[in-house]
Formats: structure tokens, C-alpha cells, sequence
């Protein structure tokens, strides 16, 4: 019996995010490199061929760090047919400090963030908004590489750019259409072929355009969750919505959907970016049965993750999702069961999160949250299969100060 808790680009745009091949580059993703005990060795499934942004491990180089102290670059940009309307520093403060807390908080702490802004006024591109054609992020487009170029050139008599780890740039909202009828926030993270400043590639950087406000009224409390979603790019984490939408993952992870009320990353993504310890973190990979106790993900310390291979490239992971921290919207609390496919690429649904509850409407009626996902996890009682593969997980009770007792039988 084990218990956890005890042990205690310019290349491509999919969606609103873009990714490369990673080059080797000065800074490194996560866990990247860090020594993991051989127990979980089962579980570190890898990446297939051809996946561009994988969530296999470990990550590749050439993205972001996303431990210890990250210095953001953040430039707020206008245009002489989109004047920055009041401060660039508003804008500023439409993401931060809110951006700072919500990382401190899904990192436990691990990831120091710091926005920077050297320039604090708009910073006035050479071109009309309109002659740089920018659309939604298209592969190779010409317009982003002469932006990007720009924005070098415009900053660099006031930046060092081989100071910070990434680019944040927040476009004065009146450039391009509304949110509501197209989003153009971007992130182009790994990026092969980024301008050199200071002698380094500017090889990871988000762009945020119009403000992604539902109407709802709850923009100054919400508006800024469209940043940690295009850095978590910066960092190698694909998206988990599909061309259908969010209906893979649902509100449980901000990689899936960023509008709407609050919600964390997924314990995987955790781990994969360096914020949970081995010991953190259970591999059922072997015959027969084991019994883990899991903490709700919000909560530091304890155990967090359950890893149930299928194969080299294919595992289910295990969670206790409740209400608190970033979880500010878990509606049903318990056992969120989910499959990560190392071999499905970035918008593609490389994630798929199972229904407790199906075809229920779910138990929110928030905005912007994928309702029938909001029951998703499973209670004390509950059991899911997978007769294919012999693996049962049966929800086995509730202890402690919230803690799950979850087991594991393979057969």
C-alpha cells in the first residue's frame, strides 16, 4: 500500500497558439533534464513523431523555464490607426499583478514571476495595424514576422533583451475586431526562425489583443486569464480545446478554456513543468492492487498525481480537484480521471477528461464553463474501467482534512 499523501512561432498557429521544433536555446521548460526515481520511470511516457507540442516527457528544450525566477518582458504596443486609448500602463495592469498570483499559486510557489516594463508608454509600431494584415496566428505569415521585427527594433534602444525569458505583448484593444468574433491572442513558443536581440532569440512570445470580456460584467476580475494561458505555451504546454471547442477537457485546465471563472492547470501539466516532487506522484504500472491517498490539487504538499500507463505514449492520470485556490469553480468535488496521449498534437485533443456524470448538464451554470464537464469527477463509491486494459479505479472514501483514498487494480 502506498500513500502518496504519507510519502509525501512563427511557424505554426493552432488555435491561439503556435509552436516549433524546439531549438536548443539558453533556457529550458520545467523538468526538463531533472532526475526522477526509477519507480516512475513507466509513466514519463514520451512523445510521438511529428508532434510539434507534445505533452510527452521531458519537455523539449527551447521553451521558457517555468521554475524559479522568470523575468517577462512586457511591452504594450499601439498603431497610428489604433491609438492606445489612456495609459499603457492600464492595459498593464488589466494582467498584473493578477498573472503573478494565479502562477505563485498553481506553482506552490515554484515559478517567480516578474512582468517587466521598461518602456512604460505605447510603444508606436512603424505600420498601420491594418497594413501588418494580421490574422489568427496563420503559419508563416508575413505580417506576424515583420510585427515581431518591428517591435525589436522599436524596443531595443531601451531593452536588453537577453535579460528576460519571454515576451508579453499587450495590443492596444482598439486594433482588430472584438474578441467575440475573432480571438487573435497568439503565442509563438519555441520558435525556430525569431529575430535575434541582444544575442538571443526571441523565440517565446504572447500576444494578447482585444479583451476577452463575455459581457458578464466580471472582465476586471477574469479579462486577465488569456495571459496565463499564451505563456503556458511559452512554457510547452499544447492547447487542450479541439475545433469543437473545449469539450475534451472542459474548465479543468486553463490550457482548455481561459474565459469565465477561475480555474488551475491539471496535476500533469503540473508535474511537466517542474512544480510537483517525485514523491508527489504515484506510477500504477505493474500487476495487481495499490491504494494511494491524494490532496486536493489546490492545497500545497501531499500526494497529487496518479499515473496509470496504457503504453509507452498513453497513460491515465488521477486527481483530487476541490474548491480553493485557482479551483474557484469546482462545483463536484472528487476524483478527476483523464487520459494523456503523448502521440496528439497541440488542439488536437491530446488530453480527453472522463464523465462521472454523463449527460447530466453538469452542476454549474456559470459563464463560459463547459457544463456538462463540471460534474466530471468521481465520489467515494464510484468506480471507472477500463476493460480493455484490466485497469479499475474504484474511489474508496473520503479522510483527513479532505484527502481521497483512492484504489488501483490492474489485472
Amino acid at each position: 500500500m502506498a500513500a502518496l499523501a504519507a510519502v509525501t512561432a512563427l511557424t505554426l498557429a493552432v488555435g491561439t497558439s503556435a509552436g516549433t521544433g524546439p531549438p536548443t536555446a539558453r533556457t529550458t521548460a520545467g523538468p526538463t533534464g531533472l532526475t526522477r526515481p526509477s519507480a516512475l520511470s513507466p509513466c514519463m511516457i514520451r512523445s510521438g513523431l511529428d508532434v510539434q507540442m507534445t505533452e510527452g516527457l521531458p519537455t523539449p528544450r527551447g521553451y521558457s523555464r517555468s521554475t524559479g525566477t522568470v523575468h517577462a518582458l512586457t511591452l504594450m504596443i499601439d498603431f497610428s490607426d489604433a491609438p492606445g486609448r489612456g495609459s499603457a500602463m492600464d492595459r498593464f495592469h488589466e494582467f498584473f499583478p493578477q498573472t503573478q498570483e494565479w502562477f505563485r499559486n498553481a506553482s506552490y510557489g515554484r515559478l517567480d514571476y516578474r512582468p517587466e516594463t521598461p518602456i512604460t508608454g505605447w510603444l508606436r509600431m512603424p505600420k498601420s495595424f491594418e497594413e501588418y494584415g494580421i490574422e489568427r496566428g496563420a503559419p508563416f505569415d508575413p505580417g506576424y514576422r515583420d510585427l515581431v521585427q518591428d517591435i525589436v527594433t522599436a524596443a531595443d534602444p531601451k531593452v536588453d533583451f537577453s535579460s528576460y525569458d519571454l515576451l508579453n505583448v499587450l495590443v492596444t484593444p482598439n486594433a482588430g475586431p472584438s474578441a467575440l468574433d475573432t480571438v487573435l491572442s497568439v503565442t509563438f513558443a519555441g520558435n525556430t526562425d525569431a529575430p535575434v536581440a541582444d544575442g538571443v532569440p526571441v523565440a517565446n512570445a504572447s500576444f494578447v489583443y482585444s479583451r476577452q470580456d463575455d459581457g458578464s460584467g466580471t472582465y476586471s476580475r477574469t479579462g486577465y486569464r488569456v495571459l496565463p494561458h499564451e505563456n503556458g505555451h511559452t512554457f510547452g504546454l499544447p492547447d487542450l480545446y479541439t475545433q469543437e471547442g473545449g469539450g475534451a477537457v472542459g474548465h479543468w485546465d486553463i490550457m482548455s478554456e481561459d474565459w469565465g471563472a477561475n480555474n488551475d492547470l491539471l496535476g500533469w501539466h503540473k508535474w511537466k513543468l517542474g512544480w510537483l516532487d517525485g514523491s508527489q506522484v504515484g506510477c500504477a504500472a505493474t500487476r495487481g492492487t495499490v491504494d494511494y491517498v491524494l490532496s486536493p490539487l489546490y492545497r500545497p504538499g501531499g500526494g497529487k498525481l496518479i499515473l496509470v500507463p496504457v503504453d509507452t505514449r498513453t497513460a491515465y492520470a488521477l486527481e483530487l480537484r476541490a474548491q480553493g485556490g485557482n479551483d474557484e469553480s469546482v462545483c463536484r468535488p472528487g476524483i478527476l480521471v483523464y487520459k494523456v496521449d503523448a502521440t496528439v498534437d497541440t488542439g488536437r485533443g491530446p488530453v480527453k477528461v472522463y464523465d462521472s456524470h454523463r449527460d447530466t448538464g453538469g452542476c454549474t451554470r456559470n459563464p463560459n464553463v463547459q457544463a456538462e464537464l463540471s460534474d466530471a469527477p468521481f465520489s467515494p463509491g464510484e468506480t471507472f474501467r477500463d476493460p480493455r486494459h484490466g485497469i479499475t479505479v474504484k474511489v474508496v472514501g473520503v479522510e483527513g482534512e479532505g484527502d481521497y483514498r483512492v484504489r488501483i487494480t490492474r489485472s
